[in-house]
């Protein structure tokens, strides 16, 4: 197996980042970062085009390509489609980063700067901005990074995307934790998987099931188990030590997978309990809750700042 991975990684001649994002959620700002870090650099080339760029001889850096709705071809079903043509060529390694934002600092940015949405130029920005949440929500599911920006600072987003797509970081290892619905399949890209489903659920005690693994009761719940403690024990330990093991292989970043049967309780709480662990230990790590965020794109933009 170890071979395969060896000769797979040898064939491959690109790294390519697809940058994407609602408007004004600092998809720019990240393009301007990782042109810094040594990228090159292309926004708005037309989707068409994209395949093009690999028909050359190798440029000898990564490439960063910044795709929105202003793209003269762009929708959303064409990206996806390109996503999946470029995961399987074996020349190219692909990321895709989601730049995120919750809907009502969308508006609230839009309507400070008193610039219009590429959407919805003759109306109000929340029509623009509740558009654009709808049309992307298929790319958004298939982002291998996703960075919210709702509460950061351009300074923050440049050190978060540091942390992941820096080149001259070689001694850093950057760890992704993330929650996931076995009803809705197992996430693309996931380095390990572990299943929650042993945990009590706390689904069928009422005062808990509409709530979600990062509140206090629905986490304090699961470790009344008696199997969560040694669980957590022996899990902290492995990964701890495979984590330098991974570096020392010159892994740049790796994802834990978490899995219950909703992917609201139990799965998120753990991912939440290692990612601190992991902050702790001095680790770069991110969370992302797959089925939170998908409940919260469902609901009406308005009210996903309150979910965010």
């Amino acid at each position: 197996m170890r071979t395969l991975e060896l000769m797979v990684e040898s064939a491959q001649e690109y790294r390519l980042v697809l940058v994407t994002g609602p408007s004004g959620a600092g998809r720019s700002t990240a393009i301007n970062a990782l042109e810094d870090m040594g990228y090159e650099v292309i926004d708005n080339l037309p989707l068409s085009l994209v395949p093009r760029l690999v028909e050359g001889p190798p440029i000898g850096r990564p490439i960063a390509l910044g795709l929105d709705v202003r793209n003269r071809d762009f929708n959303a079903r064409a990206l996806v489609e390109l996503i999946d043509r470029l995961t399987q060529d074996l020349r190219i390694s692909l990321e895709v980063l989601y730049v995120d934002c919750a809907a009502s600092e969308l508006i609230r940015r839009y309507n400070q700067t008193r610039r219009r949405h590429p959407l919805a130029p003759a109306e109000t920005p929340a029509e623009g901005v509740e558009r654009e949440i709808d049309l992307l929500a298929p790319v958004r599911a298939r982002a291998d990074h996703l960075i919210d920006t709702s509460e950061m600072s351009p300074h923050d987003l440049k050190a978060e995307l540091s942390r992941w797509f820096d080149r001259g970081a070689a001694t850093r290892l950057a760890v992704s934790v993330q929650s996931f619905s076995y009803k809705r399949g197992v996430p693309r890209g996931v380095d390990m998987i572990f299943d929650c489903r042993f945990l009590k659920n706390p689904y069928w005690e009422k005062s808990l099931r509409a709530l979600d693994g990062r509140d206090a009761a629905v986490a304090d719940y699961i470790r009344t188990d008696p199997r969560f403690a040694p669980f957590f024990e022996k899990l902290g330990d492995l990964v701890l030590f495979l984590l330098p093991a991974q570096l020392a292989e010159g892994k740049a970043h790796l994802s834990i997978g978490f899995g219950c049967t909703g992917g609201q309780h139990r799965s998120v709480a753990v991912a939440e309990c290692l990612g601190n662990l992991l902050a702790e230990a001095g680790w770069p790590v991110s969370k992302r809750h797959r089925e939170l965020e998908r409940r919260a794109a469902a609901l009406p933009p308005a009210q996903q700042g309150e979910t965010a």
